[in-house]
């Protein structure tokens, strides 16, 4: 199922690698930051609701 890569195969190899493990720390950055806004809405909320 693999195809042949030849001499090129350490490379492409590695692009892969390293595009996969771009892809989930902007995965992760993306959660992380998500919780941290969905955090601070919680606050704002909580402000609102004691009429501060």
């Amino acid at each position: 199922m693999m195809p042949e890569l030849g001499k090129y195969a350490g490379v492409v190899l590695s692009s892969y690698a390293v595009s996969i493990g771009l892809i989930a720390v902007l995965v992760g950055a993306s959660i992380l930051r998500a919780r941290k806004v969905r955090a601070e809405l919680e606050r704002i909320e909580e402000r609102i609701k004691r009429g501060d």
